[in-house]
């Protein structure tokens, strides 16, 4: 049986084979392309280019234990694997996996060759490569390329089949799945998928990001503060290289990119990220989607809503405890009829965190923090449907309305990060206070730097939480080991 003092030998494995893998399909590529020498194919068998394989094999004689966690958990005899990409990016994490299912199960833990290879234009990083004058399809014909029939989410979504595999699934992303996704962040973002933090807060306004940028050049000025960089599209700042830090970033690169990030980052990877994903369902997917291989601990929606009640305010606050999902974005890959549950500990942190931040008893915050049920839309002028609108929302008892909330939470659900929403009352369409330019100004700055600080607040009470924080409710009858 492996055991703890294994695991690190079990990691330098993993990370030498891959990286003879990367080395041998960039000097295969390089052969190809200075001398028109083709890879070779029984090379290939033998797997120069594959991802290493994690394989777990798991045989008790005893019952299996139930441990008092919602992850880790081995439910039946088998063998589990899953090919490994980028295995130094997600040390720890593969560490942390690890550690829980030895010293609970008595199992044997071994390092192979998968079948899955390395897609060539995974291992371009702009070094001194050239293959000028040749095309993709060309290079596709003689190395492994980034093939869609082999990238899905059947495990996530439950079409994985026991029948056409004869072992078990060990992980939700295989390698295949997480690279692709690791190139689409750096697209998305502008910034390197090695920076982002493990809790991780997604906004719908640009102001939040100035307010961000502000709370982390002033943590980075504190000697004593946890942060060691902020990293954001174009470049990344660390104590003492803060002069016009502000201006820099705000005059920088993020413009280039759909959904840019910002990354307070802490060496042991718990710092902040931020992401503004921008209005609308469908960014809100696309970012889930790629943030999810990362395995983050939390994610959270912080952003404006249109409030639906007459008793709300400009500037209250609303605590999602349910989403009607008119976001239609993901209804084939989760029907609308499953529940999408409120995760205690997210509610909880939220609600103390409004209460630290704010300094008001609890009486005062209950008069500005109404909880209730989010309707997320994707027809941004779902006003001018006024009398459809307003039925669905008194069956919902519906209290706000966006465009990316339910969306955020669905994809926590479907790839079993715990999330939640706090939003902002912005304006109150259905009673005449629709969000003009004036006062959306007087708003904005009333309101975005408590309402940034909550959020922070949250993630900072869900980093203490440790284990307790992943929910079983987010967890299949038939669950991947990993979480």
């Amino acid at each position: 049986m492996t055991e703890q003092k294994m695991i690190e030998a079990i990691l330098d494995e993993l990370e030498t084979r891959y990286s003879a893998s990367v080395e041998n399909l960039r000097d295969a590529l390089t052969d190809y392309a200075e001398k028109g020498i083709r890879p070779d194919p029984a090379k290939r068998d033998d797997g120069a280019f594959s991802y290493p394989e994690l394989r777990i094999e798991y045989d008790p004689e005893m019952p299996p234990p139930t441990p008092d966690r919602a992850f880790a958990r081995l439910n039946q005899p088998g063998i589990y694997t899953t090919s490994i990409a980028r295995p130094a990016m997600f040390r720890e994490y593969l560490r942390e996996q690890l550690e829980h299912l030895i010293r609970d199960y008595p199992i044997k833990v071994s390092v192979g060759a998968s079948a899955s290879e390395i897609p060539y234009p995974y291992v371009l990083d702009g070094g001194e490569l050239n293959l000028e004058g040749i095309s993709t399809a060309e290079l596709s014909r003689w190395f492994p390329s980034t093939d869609l029939v082999h990238i899905g989410d059947e495990v996530v979504d439950g079409g994985w089949d026991v029948a056409l595999d004869p072992t078990r699934p060990l992980a939700l992303f295989d390698a295949l799945r997480t690279d692709f996704s690791l190139a689409r962040l750096k697209h998305y973002t502008g910034t390197p998928a090695e920076h982002f933090q493990r809790y991780v807060l997604f906004t719908n306004y640009v102001r939040y990001v100035d307010e961000f940028v502000r709370f982390a050049i002033a943590a980075l000025r504190d000697p004593d503060s946890r942060f060691t960089s902020l990293s954001v599209p174009g470049g990344s700042f660390e104590h003492g290289d803060l002069t016009d830090a502000e201006e820099q970033i705000a005059a920088g690169a993020w413009r280039r990119h759909q959904m840019p990030a910002y990354h307070l980052i802490t060496p042991e990877g718990d710092g902040i990220t931020l992401v503004n994903i921008g209005v609308g369902p469908s960014n809100a997917k696309t970012i889930c989607d790629h943030i999810a291989v990362l395995r983050p601990e939390a994610w959270l929606m912080i952003g404006h809503c249109g409030g639906l009640r007459p008793s709300q305010t400009i500037g209250d606050y609303v605590l999602a405890h349910a989403y009607l999902r008119d976001d239609h974005i993901l209804d084939d890959l989760l029907p609308v009829e499953i529940p999408i549950p409120a995760i205690a500990e997210v509610q909880t942190a939220l609600y103390n965190a409004a209460l630290t931040v704010t300094g008001e008893d609890e009486d005062s915050v209950k008069k500005r923090l109404r909880t209730g049920t989010v309707v997320t839309t994707d027809d941004r002028n779902w006003e001018l449907r006024y009398t459809l609108s307003a039925l669905r929302f008194n069956q919902s008892r519906a209290v706000a309305i966006d465009m990316e909330s339910a969306t955020v939470a669905a994809q926590g659900y479907r790839f079993r990060v715990p999330y939640g929403t706090l939003l902002c009352v912005s304006d109150k369409p259905l009673h005449g206070e629709l969000k003009l330019p004036g006062q959306a100004n007087a708003f904005y700055e009333r309101a975005i730097s408590q309402h940034l600080r909550i959020g922070i607040e949250t993630l900072d009470i869900l980093r203490n939480e440790g284990d307790g924080l992943h929910s079983r409710k987010l967890r299949s009858f038939d669950e991947p080991p990993l979480r």
